[in-house]
């Protein structure tokens, strides 16, 4: 903590989503360090971090910015926002920023870094979370939220109310954000997986916007089966997902800006690697551990595998 009390962060991650949140707690007065690296880092160093959304537009400037994680030193916070490929190493490089009482948050993607990092670097030190905040790097050092929502959802693992937790909820309100303490977080992050898979893989096999899947009854239809897929491997876990849960999402998709693209749509578009394996593969590949049939995220994984690697 600062001499005044009030947590520190460091933003391991600091593109669209990691960055946004960490603009705004800085925003808001509290300590945050950015781990970024290349061009982003440089650019955030020479001219500030510039940030907009649909009702804000600021600079964080100066900025404490680095690529190397032994420069920051021990924080309160960690979240934790890097792609899936980079999950074991930057977890591995997060030793440089944990006291004994730091927590790290996980708000990428997938169900799988919850149990990543806590093998890692202890499960006493991993709360889990859910960012629901649309957010793209449009330029190095320039970050632009594209949705209105602005919700992070989190919790401790074994759904407890601790003092760290309710010390997160409060930076997180101060800094303009719905916080919403979930009662059961794994629940809460397969939720937001149902949208992931489903929209992730209906952006990049029709390389369409959010609107136009939408808005289509064929794509409507696919988007529908991709998420019930989901909520059948969820089910045979004892994650209790309902059809209540996909109607509600695609709900939100039909709130969403008609012209959003998910990161992964985004990622296949600039020539990047997908984190396919994490979505629509990982549930291929739990229905295939329970002997549950997921054809439409197979089709999903074999339309797009080969652009796993990227095409740069």
């Amino acid at each position: 903590m600062t001499d005044s009390g009030s947590p520190t962060f460091a933003i391991m991650g600091s593109g669209g989503m990691g960055g946004y949140i960490g603009a705004k707690l800085t925003q808001a007065g509290y300590k945050v360090s950015f781990v970024a690296r290349g061009a982003h880092l440089e650019a955030m160093n020479a001219h500030g971090f510039k940030i907009e959304g649909p009702d804000e537009a600021f600079v964080i400037k100066p900025i404490r910015a680095t690529s190397d994680p032994s420069e920051i030193g021990p924080v309160d916070f960690v979240i934790f926002c890097v792609k899936l490929w980079d999950t074991e190493t930057a977890a591995a490089q997060c030793d440089d920023l944990m006291g004994p009482d730091t927590a790290v948050l996980s708000m990428q993607n997938g169900v799988d870094p919850e149990p990543v990092l806590s093998g890692i670097l202890g499960s006493e030190h991993v709360m889990g979370a859910v960012a629901e905040v649309g957010a793209n790097i449009v330029e190095p050092g320039f970050v632009r939220r594209f949705s209105p929502m602005a919700i992070i959802r989190f919790g401790e693992l074994d759904q407890s109310r601790s003092a760290r937790s309710m010390q997160f909820a409060e930076a997180i309100a101060a800094a303009g954000f719905e916080a919403d303490h979930a009662d059961n977080i794994n629940l809460t992050i397969w939720d937001k997986f149902l949208f992931l898979v489903g929209g992730s893989a209906l952006n990049c096999v029709t390389r369409e916007s959010i609107g136009t899947i939408r808005e289509d009854s064929d794509t409507r239809a696919l988007l529908r089966q991709v998420m019930e897929e989901v909520m059948s491997i969820a089910n045979a876990k004892g994650i209790s997902l309902t059809k209540d849960n996909v109607e509600a999402r695609l709900a939100y998709v039909d709130s969403l800006p008609g012209e959003v693209r998910l990161s992964m749509a985004v990622d296949l578009e600039r020539g990047n690697r997908l984190e396919l394996p994490w979505l629509s593969g990982a549930v291929q590949r739990m229905g295939e551990e329970l002997n549950i049939p997921t054809p439409a995220n197979r089709f999903i994984y074999a339309a797009l595998k080969h652009h796993i690697m990227g095409s740069r």
